[in-house]
């Protein structure tokens, strides 16, 4: 079995981080799809028209009902009327050939009064010449249309009664041919300026020839403009809103009969058996597509700083597994009234994800749980989102995300849910308060009761779960680093007993790398611990190693080069078997292993070399592998420095920060950090704070006086 799995994991699943994360994504994307498949696929139903609905139906989907807005707005364009052109040209021409007559009259009025000589037998003479003369002078299209008679009714009639025909009959030409007058309606339009005429004070006499003049004057003056007709039934037709049916309106009724209507309306929804709607399903599996890829970049992220295992990808799928599950558990559950989705757990994912992994990665999964969340409590009505319990889930779980700072113990994820509680309830009374409903005091305490209860089962689910994931699965965490530092640890004795110098070294090895890893960003924790089991390997042989040699002579000095570079560069592996062997995690395992990379024992390659020429170099070096992390990397430094400052007899501030930059940089020239992701920037950081903490450590003390020396002073 165990040949079965060594082959397993020489498999380039197993070989290479991309089929490792690619894997994990598929598996993770299409258990997303199934589960929310059911969110976005509708029921069908198998109807005939005419038949009697079994239950009622609801939309499953928003969408324009094309054929129905296209009736209306036929409808909107039938409705618009024809649009005329009004001619004021014609309406002054017309209104100026009235004008015209009664000033012609008024012209002869006063030629005729000023030579006349006789009133009496010249009269009647006088009013059929004036009506002669009258024809003359008047445009021809008047003449033709009045009778002699008429006009000498015209100029019989006294001064007062010609101007008030004058002005009544041009004021009513006016308002009806401002109107606009067309070709089938001249004759209303002249019967409606009889009509004003009619009920005038004036004798019929005039009023008839009145008549004449209107019936002359009033033509047709709109004329019909087919670009102005064709501009305002588009503007009818745009002004028509598309029908929609809504997602959750209800189609049919129960008992109700299919109308051709109805089931036009089913068929269009997707809601027949024929026509399955498929594009739901297209759009959740390019929503599962972006998802999957933006987890597939963020472990790709995070691999680049802390690595990535086969154990931290089945935790990020277990924590989403679970996290999407107790969601879709809770909408199976949740109604318009019962909001459940205030119940969930939300911020348990993120806080586990932050404690196993780190924060980069829990935020970015909180973003994406969310927008499932708002997917999965959609009531499942496709193409609609809840965005209220999105949002809600989000700020849990950024609640989480923020309120677990340090996580010294258990405790600190208690505290951290007193935050999430707060954030829960101003969460829900946000949602309340910008309700245009209003709700009761009840609905108050009962949805920030949901709150609260979401709030502590997160803090005890994540306390409950995390030793699953530590021990089950071998993840690191802080609080598994916390175990580790005990003094009480039995390895830790075991240095403490067997080498004390080794344990003190690595104490100072563990306070340097620590201000260093926090100076650099790295995981400072992990340094500290690491350092405490790095030099593991020394307990083997302890009285090898210098800092054990307290009162016993120098055991290399009986030995050749060759044996005493063999029993030192042998160490960092037998830590590591040890580490192993009492299966302690990996990252401390690397680091014990790691800690001296490849670099060469000089004292020795140079000793074996007085000895002989041909020595090689090679056989000095450690075999490795160089430090692989920024926390390894910072014990490589910290691990020579300390050695280094600690043979110093008086050690001064130039003097330390002398030697810790002779040291990173010799590791540099040596290429012992050429694998760790360190910048130069960041090793700066690290040197500074070095630097800082030995000179804390070995800071100038005041030389008090021997009895001897006071005794000579006196």
């Amino acid at each position: 079995m165990k040949h079965y799995w060594n082959r397993l994991k020489q498999l380039p699943v197993y070989q290479n981080k991309w089929w490792k994360i690619s894997l994990a994504v598929l598996l993770l994307c299409m258990f997303f799809f199934f589960i929310t498949l059911s969110n976005v696929s509708t029921e069908t139903y198998n109807i005939e028209r005419f038949s009697e609905a079994k239950e009622t139906i609801r939309s499953p989907l928003s969408i324009e009902d094309k054929k129905e807005t296209a009736r209306e707005r036929r409808e909107a364009i039938k409705a618009v009327e024809d649009r005329y052109e009004i001619s004021t040209e014609i309406t002054q021409e017309r209104v100026g050939y009235v004008n015209e007559l009664f000033e012609a009259i008024d012209k002869l009025e006063e030629e005729q009064s000023a030579e006349s000589s006789s009133e009496e037998d010249t009269s009647a003479v006088s009013v059929k010449e004036k009506a002669q003369n009258l024809q003359q002078i008047i445009s021809p299209e008047l003449s033709e249309t009045f009778e002699q008679e008429e006009l000498i009714e015209l100029l019989n009639a006294s001064p007062e009664k010609r101007t008030l025909s004058k002005e009544l009959l041009t004021t009513s030409i006016y308002e009806v041919m401002n109107d606009g007058v067309t070709s089938e309606t001249v004759e209303n339009a002249v019967n409606e300026v009889n009509e004003k005429l009619q009920y005038s004070s004036l004798d019929e006499q005039m009023k008839e020839v009145l008549y004449i003049l209107s019936e002359f004057a009033v033509v047709e003056n709109s004329f019909y403009d087919a670009e102005k007709t064709v501009e305002a039934q588009k503007h009818a037709s745009n002004n028509v809103e598309p029908v929609m049916i809504r997602a959750g309106e209800i189609i049919v009724t129960e008992g109700q009969t299919i109308t051709n209507e109805i089931y036009e309306q089913l068929k269009l929804v997707g809601l027949l058996s024929e026509d399955r709607n498929v594009y739901p399903l297209i759009g959740l599996s390019l929503l599962i597509l972006l998802i999957g890829g933006t987890i597939t970049y963020e472990m790709h992220i995070h691999s680049k700083k802390r690595g990535i295992d086969v154990r931290k990808i089945a935790s990020i799928i277990l924590i989403s597994v679970l996290m999407v599950s107790l969601m879709k558990v809770a909408s199976v559950f949740t109604d318009s009234v019962n909001q459940l989705f205030f119940l969930v757990p939300a911020a348990m994912g993120a806080m586990l994800l932050k404690i196993l992994l780190d924060e980069r990665l829990a935020l970015a999964m909180s973003i994406l749980y969310s927008i499932l969340a708002s997917l999965i409590f959609n009531a499942d009505i496709p193409g609609s989102l809840n965005m209220e319990a999105g949002i809600y889930i989000l700020f849990s779980q950024l609640a989480g995300i923020i309120f677990l700072t340090s996580l010294k113990d258990r405790i600190a994820i208690l505290k951290a849910g007193i935050g999430i509680t707060l954030v829960h309830i101003l969460t829900v009374l946000l949602f309340l308060f910008l309700s245009f409903e209003k709700y009761a005091m009840a609905d108050v305490l009962n949805f920030s009761g949901y709150g609260i209860v979401s709030a502590f089962l997160s803090s005890v689910l994540t306390i409950g779960l995390l030793p699953f994931f530590e021990t089950g699965l071998g993840i690191l965490s802080d609080t598994k680093l916390l175990t580790l530092s005990n003094p009480n640890h039995p390895l830790l004795r075991k240095i403490l007993i067997e080498a004390p110098g080794t344990y003190h070294h690595s104490v100072m090895v563990a306070n340097l790398s620590e201000t260093a890893c926090e100076a650099a960003g790295a995981n400072g924790l992990l340094a500290r611990v690491g350092s405490y089991y790095h030099d593991l390997g020394k307990t083997e042989q302890p009285h090898y190693f210098i800092e054990n040699q307290i009162g016993i002579k120098n055991p290399h000095d009986m030995l050749q080069p060759k044996q005493s570079a063999e029993i030192i560069l042998h160490h960092p592996y037998s830590g590591a078997r040890l580490l192993r062997k009492h299966k302690l995690p990996k990252e401390i395992v690397d680091i014990a292993e790691q800690h001296h990379g490849t670099s060469l024992l000089q004292y020795f390659y140079y000793k074996a070399k007085e000895q002989n020429k041909q020595v090689k170099e090679t056989d000095y070096r450690y075999p490795g592998p160089l430090p692989q992390t920024k926390e390894a990397a910072i014990v490589c430094i910290c691990d020579s420095v300390e050695a280094a400052v600690r043979s110093l007899k008086e050690p001064t501030n130039e003097k330390i920060e002398e030697i810790v930059t002779s040291i990173i940089h010799h590791k540099l020239m040596d290429g012992q950090l050429n694998d760790a992701p360190l910048t130069f920037k960041e090793l700066e950081k690290i040197r500074r704070a070095i630097c800082e903490t030995l000179n804390g450590i070995f800071h100038s003390r005041i030389q008090y006086p021997t009895d001897q020396e006071v005794k000579e002073a006196n």
